[in-house]
Parts: C-alpha cells; sequence; structure tokens
C-alpha cells in the first residue's frame, strides 16, 4: 500500500470525480473508526480533515484507554461494564497499542480527598475485576500497606496515607490508534485526505447532497459529491454544522481543555501509572504516568472558548497541575522549568447532561450518605446478615448530591450523540477515545439503514469486534511473542536488538514493513538506520507531510524523547524537504512551524516571563 504524497493526488482527483456512499468529516479518533467499519463493509468511502490526521483532539489525551473505576464511586456499574468490555474490544483488534499497564490508586485520609477509602477502594476494584474479566489472573487488583506504597514511590506525600489500590488500566498511543484505523479503512478502498477543509455543502432540493472543501496545500477549492454526510469532527462539531447557512444552528457542545506536563523520571520517578486525588476540595483526579524515561502528569478541565486548532498552556493551568504534583509529591519539587515538553488539547464534551468523567467530575448519581448505606448493606449481604431484598431497597432509595447545582466542566457528559439534521447532515459527537469504535458502530448502523431507505442498497456491516487494524493482525494474547519474533526480523535487518524490539513494539507487524525498509536503505544524513526506516515509511505509508507530522504524531520524539529532538529536527527536515521536494522557501515556512510546535510545547514564553 502506498499511502503518501504521491498517493494524495491520486486520492483527491478520485474524490472530485466520483459521487461516495459516505463522506466522513474529520480524521481524528471518532472519524477513522467511522472510515474502517464503513470501508470494510464495502461503502464507498471517502474521508477529510483539515489537519493531520488525530493532530486536533485526538493526539491530545492522556493516553490511556482507561477503564473508569471512578465510576464504580457512583456505582455507576453499567458504565464501568460498557467500558471496560469495549476496551477488551480494542485490546484484541488493535493488540499493538494498548497495553497492559496497572494502575495506583493511592487513598488518604486528608482535606480534599474524596474518592475512596480502603474499605470502598477494595469493594469497587472487585467489583471492576469482574466487570474486566480480570479476576484470577495476573491482572487482580490487590492493596499495599503505607509503607509498601512509599517503598514503591519513594516520594509520596506520607502524611494521611492510608494504602492504595492496584487494578489493570491500559496505556495508549492516541495517535497511533487513529493513524492506524486510517491506514486500514485505506487499504480496504477508502479514500483518505489530510489538510483538505470542508468549507461548506452542496445541496440539492435543500438536502445535503456533497462538500465544498480547500485543499490546504494547494488551495484548490472543490467539490465532493457523496450521498451521506457524516460530521466527526469532534470540539469542531458545531463549526461543521454551522457551515449550513440557510437555518438557524443551536450549539450543543461544550469544549474543556486539559493539559498535560512531561519531565524527567529521575525528578519525578513514579514506576507505575498512578491516579490521585487532587487535594483541593475540586472533586477532580490527576494522573501521574511513567512513559520512555519520562514521567507526565495532568489533567486539567477547564471551559474553553478560545483557538480550537492550538489551544496554549496558560500560567494558570501550569500552576494549578504543579501545584497538585507538588502537594502529593512534596520532595519532587518540581517548578516550570524541570518541565521537558507539554501538550494541551480540547475534549468534544456534550453540554447540557451531567455525567461521570475518568478526569474528576461527579454526576451526582449518589450522595455520602447513600454511598455509605450502600457500602454497608454490601457488606452485611457478604456476611450473610442482610438479604437481597435489602439491598435492592438502598439501591432503590439513592439520594442526588448533585441536585440543583450548576454543572462543572469535568461534570458535563462524557457520552456521545448521533444525530441527523433536516438537511440530512449526520453528526456523531462526543464520546472517549475508549468508545469510539462502539460509536462507529452505531453510526454505521444508521448509515446502513439510511442507504437502504434511501437509495435501495444492501450492505452488511462487518463485525468490527474482532475486525484487527493495520499493525494489528495477530493474536492479542501473545503479545510479547510477536514482538520477539518481530524483534529478532530487525536485528537481521542490521538494526540493534533496542532498536528492533522499540520498532517491533511500536508498529506490530507493520515493524516488518519498517525492517525491510531498513534492509533496501542507506541511512539519512545524520539519522540512524533505524530512524531512517521509520521516517521513510511514515513518508511512504502514513501521509507524513510535515516535519511534525512526523515527530509529534507519528513517533513520540517531541513528548517523550525531548532529550534528542534537537539533533533530529535538522536531518528529518532535510529528509522531507528531498522526499516532497519543497523549494527553498517552502523549507524555511515549514521550519519555522516546527520551530513555533518546539517552544509551545517547551513552555518557552512561560519560562522567559
Amino acid at each position: 500500500m502506498t499511502f503518501s504524497i504521491k498517493s494524495r493526488k491520486e486520492t483527491i482527483d478520485e474524490l472530485k470525480s466520483q459521487t461516495l456512499d459516505l463522506l466522513i468529516i474529520g480524521g481524528g479518533i471518532t472519524g477513522a473508526g467511522v472510515a474502517v467499519q464503513a470501508a470494510a463493509s464495502g461503502i464507498k468511502t471517502g474521508l477529510i480533515e483539515m489537519q493531520d490526521f488525530s493532530e486536533g483532539t485526538s493526539s491530545r489525551s492522556t493516553k490511556l484507554v482507561h477503564g473508569g473505576i471512578r465510576y464504580l464511586k457512583n456505582f455507576d456499574v453499567e458504565v464501568v461494564a460498557d467500558t471496560v468490555t469495549e476496551r477488551a474490544v480494542i485490546q484484541g483488534i488493535a493488540p499493538h497499542i494498548p497495553k497492559p499497564d496497572p494502575m495506583l490508586l493511592p487513598i488518604y485520609d486528608d482535606e480534599g480527598a474524596t474518592t475512596f477509602d480502603m474499605f470502598s477502594v477494595k469493594i469497587a476494584m472487585d467489583l471492576y475485576d469482574q466487570l474486566a474479566g480480570v479476576k484470577g489472573t495476573k491482572y487482580e487488583n490487590y492493596t499495599l500497606t503505607p509503607e509498601q506504597v512509599i517503598e514503591r514511590e519513594p516520594y509520596i506525600k506520607t502524611e494521611g496515607l492510608q494504602g492504595a489500590g492496584v487494578y489493570l488500566d491500559f496505556r495508549n498511543n492516541d495517535a497511533r490508534l487513529v493513524i492506524d484505523n486510517i491506514k486500514k479503512a485505506v487499504e480496504d478502498g477508502a479514500l483518505a485526505a489530510s489538510k483538505v477543509k470542508a468549507t461548506g455543502f452542496v445541496y440539492e432540493d435543500q438536502k445535503i447532497v456533497g462538500v465544498k472543501v480547500r485543499d490546504e496545500i494547494t488551495k484548490e477549492i472543490f467539490e465532493i459529491k457523496a450521498k451521506l454526510v457524516i460530521n466527526t469532527s469532534g470540539p469542531w462539531a458545531d463549526r461543521v454544522r454551522e457551515l449550513n447557512f440557510t437555518r438557524a444552528v443551536a450549539p450543543f457542545m461544550r469544549p474543556t481543555k486539559g493539559i498535560h506536563l512531561v519531565v524527567d523520571a529521575k525528578k519525578l520517578p513514579v514506576p507505575q501509572p498512578t491516579y490521585f486525588d487532587t487535594g483541593k476540595h475540586d472533586g477532580r483526579m490527576v494522573f501521574a504516568i511513567p512513559r520512555e524515561e519520562k514521567t507526565y502528569f495532568g489533567t486539567t478541565d477547564t471551559d474553553y472558548q478560545g483557538d480550537y486548532n492550538d489551544p496554549t498552556i496558560t500560567q494558570d493551568d501550569v500552576d494549578y497541575l504543579l501545584d497538585v504534583i507538588n502537594h502529593r509529591f512534596p520532595t519532587a519539587n518540581i517548578t516550570i522549568d524541570d518541565v521537558e515538553s507539554s501538550w494541551a488539547g480540547l475534549r468534544p464534551l456534550i453540554s447540557g447532561n451531567s455525567g461521570s468523567d475518568y478526569n474528576g467530575g461527579d454526576n451526582g448519581t449518589i450522595s455520602d450518605k447513600s454511598f455509605e448505606d450502600v457500602i454497608d448493606v454490601v457488606t452485611k449481604f457478604k456476611e450473610k446478615q442482610a438479604d437481597r431484598n435489602q439491598v435492592e431497597h438502598v439501591l432503590n432509595n439513592l439520594e442526588s448530591s448533585l441536585e440543583e447545582k450548576e454543572l462543572s466542566p469535568s461534570a458535563v457528559s462524557r457520552g456521545s450523540s448521533l444525530e441527523r439534521e433536516e438537511d440530512g447532515l449526520i453528526t456523531l459527537a462526543g464520546g472517549k477515545i475508549t468508545d469510539y469504535r462502539k460509536m462507529a458502530t452505531g453510526a454505521i448502523q444508521l448509515i446502513v439503514q439510511l442507504l437502504k431507505e434511501e437509495y435501495g442498497m444492501e450492505i452488511t456491516p462487518i463485525d468490527s469486534k474482532h475486525y484487527p487494524i493495520s499493525g494489528g493482525d495477530f493474536d492479542p494474547t501473545k503479545v510479547e511473542e510477536k514482538v520477539e519474533e518481530l524483534t529478532q526480523l530487525g536485528v537481521e535487518a542490521g538494526l540493534s536488538e533496542e532498536e528492533a524490539r522499540y520498532i517491533a513494539d511500536f508498529y506490530g507487524t507493520n515493524a516488518v514493513k519498517v525492517f525491510d525498509i531498513a534492509k533496501n536503505m542507506d541511512a539519512f544524513d545524520g539519522l540512524s538506520l533505524a530512524e531512517s526506516a521509520r521516517l521513510k515509511y511514515g513518508l511512504e505509508e502514513e501521509m507524513v507531510l510535515t516535519p511534525a507530522d512526523y515527530l509529534v504524531r507519528r513517533t513520540n520524539h517531541l513528548l517523550f524523547e525531548r532529550d534528542s529532538l534537537d539533533e533530529l529536527v535538522a536531518p528529518v527536515i532535510n529528509a522531507i524537504v528531498e522526499y516532497l521536494g519543497w523549494s527553498d522557501d517552502e523549507k524555511v515556512k515549514q521550519t519555522a512551524q516546527l520551530q513555533h510546535i518546539i517552544d509551545e510545547s517547551d513552555l518557552k514564553d512561560l519560562k522567559k516571563g
């Protein structure tokens, strides 16, 4: 498969010359999920993204496929069951991306920690394990004493520490999950083009029959015709809806901003993901997560009305996170000067509905009193001191804890919405990364129904629960074995064992393609053979069109390998210039754009200020 600048012109020519069954606006995880299911089901599918794939929101998450244990504080059992079930599905179809990484949840008895105590966390974790199907496995939960927690995380706050729970969670590479869904869709015939922006709609009899677009590279304006158009643009969903100038559009999105900061692991040694109450009486939680010899922590959650394309990190954002992290790890003494990189992203929240959010918030399902009543009756039931009727009585008479309260940003629903408007536009919005496949399945059901009712088309959707994405076509129960097998191929291709294992773990079965490239090329000037092969693979099969596409979203160089980034910038740019045939002026422009991204990630202006 070729998925590069060289195939892009052919893709755009096809988008201009035919009528699609479905056109998707938005190339984040939601659009990618719809694309892979639609294309595999035989639906003639197109997808456009105004930036790079995943650039807007889906590369800016907390980078977890999260199980949502905090929902169990409010006994949202159904939500947790759905979440952990779907997480298992994603790990099955993309086993090279989500990786099990047990989470440590320290429990404090202090003024601001309101999430769990040691008794309730054990009940919640046991229920969580039952829902996740890991009871009796090596990933079954367990508890730690305060002394064991301190031994594991020596910088953690000791005052008020009651112990900790440890339960299964999964780390994620959000941008790779997107690109490997997109690549699979393209393999199955989808026409996907990044840096193509929707600017308006094409109508017949007041119904949308296509989209007016602008190629952001060539500046060409053209139309794409389609039987159905679906809007999967995340925080931009209302802005796409507003491209219909013939009627008033009532907004339903309420984006919030979250930021993450990255420091060297030696500055904040956290051997496993850690999830803790902020201690600020705000009902919120923060993560500290190890990754590639770094530790990153976040996130904030604030309403946002600024530039969606480039949400920035403010001094208030940094101060909040540093205050929280230094409260929970008081001997770390982290300052802004310790921050090596950072990122800010928007959450595509839907306004008007309360709901739990794994980063904090409270859907007000039950009051503290009702929570204690539930714990008490469940304990008695397990000890055979209460019967089922007594348990049901308590569960049926829970009190709300948020009645008449205004919702905070964290309490806005993380649920999704699927709507078709009078003009025919379908909008799939909201949700979170863990739910992307399930959301897409719901959209595909509607799309199949509409294609049958309005165009007489008979389509049988694929079983997306068992349809691997690109790089994930191997037994998900044998990830370690597959990585070892692929590593040997990389060594045979001339790479070191460390380089080969990293690539095998990162790309899944697509590592074979990277290794084949390595065997048949000379390294680019200034780059190792392994880096050269990865870059060439990105250019030829992952639609790398700018240095940032490669350094920020196809790899982890900007965020988690900042130490070595500076020496890579010039040789990566030179290799891309040669491959894409840029002029000197374009090289200067792209170099400046990359430097702006690096400076923002470095918090250069805030550090100067």
